[in-house]
């Protein structure tokens, strides 16, 4: 039997296989307007044809808890009714296919407010649908980016909130599983790191000062949350910096809390919150971070990171070092992956009616 196809449970949810999809923005969505923030017929494709391929889970791309939080002005966003009818259409397809709905909530902090990758990325202002960044300090992220404004204790309970009605939201929209992002320099990772952290009160200063926020978060998306259903965390297990940032020490501590909190699955990514670092990119080159949580802790993980081939994705789940992959690019590629792999590896996956052809 293929471990990668052994289907896995947590809570009262049955993921088919271990072959999930990450989120991976499009920025395609509406940026003004009554449909602002709305999935359409792009995200309903995109979607679909992973569904069809034999992913068994498809975690949607970032989706803001509020207009403040996207990333970008064509982010999604589940911050009004509106948008949840339309996600509907597109958990009821993933449902029938068999794959398991997820949704990644975040809040882009001091990264928000800027333009498509494939239109230079670099921040906007009002004239073409941008807005003024929060964050836990008044640092920017980079040169050439706005300084962000510092959020008020009062502005933080605030997003706490808008998290955990965007829960509320999720449930409504089908979504059977949520993961919050607190990883790639975006709001809740900008409060774990010293490195774009600097405050000096409850939420800034020592190790459980800057994880107060993230906290915060999770205990109000799990109060909403259904306790049948699974909760991830997107983490950057490292900011790859030299001194003053968020280390693996940090991430395997970290964990352990998160469990406590009623996280199910750590979801292990790494870097993001500082630019110009030096990264050692190569096939799974983040897949040790997840191997050590899951090696040290009790919380299941999920790995990421050049997952690429279905022999390498196999060797992940058999050898123990996650529990899962999130191939990305991959299934870009190749919405299929899925079911080619299957067919390597001589396992079943399922198939459309409308396929059964091919098989």
């Amino acid at each position: 039997m293929s471990a990668l196809f052994e289907p896995y449970v947590l809570r009262d949810v049955t993921i088919p296989n271990r072959v999930w999809m990450p989120p991976m923005c499009q920025y395609s969505a509406t940026p003004e307007g009554p449909l602002a923030g709305a999935p359409h017929d792009w995200h309903f494709a995109h979607y679909a044809a992973r569904a069809t391929g034999g992913t068994g889970l498809i975690i949607v791309e970032a989706t803001a808890v509020s207009p403040e939080g996207r990333i970008s002005p064509y982010d999604l966003g589940i911050w009004n009714d509106t948008q949840v009818e339309a996600f509907r259409r597109i958990t009821g397809f993933l449902r029938a296919q068999g794959t398991v709905p997820a949704i990644q909530l975040g809040h882009g902090g001091r990264k928000a407010s800027t333009d498509r990758p494939w239109k230079g990325g670099a921040p906007v202002g009002p004239d073409a649908h941008g807005w003024q960044a929060l964050a836990p300090s008044a640092l920017p992220f980079d040169d050439g980016h706005p300084v962000p404004d510092e959020l008020t204790v009062a502005g933080i309970e605030e997003i706490v909130r808008q998290f955990a009605d965007a829960a509320r939201r999720a449930l409504a929209a089908g979504f059977e599983t949520v993961e919050i992002h607190g990883a790639h320099g975006y709001l809740v990772n900008e409060f774990l790191s010293p490195h774009s952290n600097h405050r000096t009160d409850a939420y800034g200063g020592s190790y459980e000062n800057r994880t107060r926020f993230a906290l915060d978060v999770v205990d109000a998306v799990r109060e909403v949350w259904p306790d049948d259903k699974p909760l991830f965390f997107r983490i950057s297990a490292t900011d790859w910096l030299e001194e003053a940032g968020w280390t693996a020490d940090d991430t395997v501590r970290f964990a352990g809390e998160l469990r406590e909190h009623g996280v199910d699955l750590l979801d292990v990514s790494t870097g993001g919150n500082a630019p110009g670092v030096r990264i050692p990119v190569g096939p799974g080159y983040q897949v040790p971070f997840a191997a050590r949580v899951k090696r040290e802790t009790s919380l299941p993980v999920a790995a990421v990171g050049l997952i690429t081939g279905v022999e390498q994705a196999e060797k992940i789940v058999a050898n123990g070092e996650a529990d899962a992959v999130l191939l990305g690019r991959e299934l870009l590629r190749n919405p299929s992956f899925a079911r080619l792999a299957a067919r390597e590896l001589g396992a079943e996956v399922r198939v459309p009616e409308q396929y059964h052809r091919s098989v």
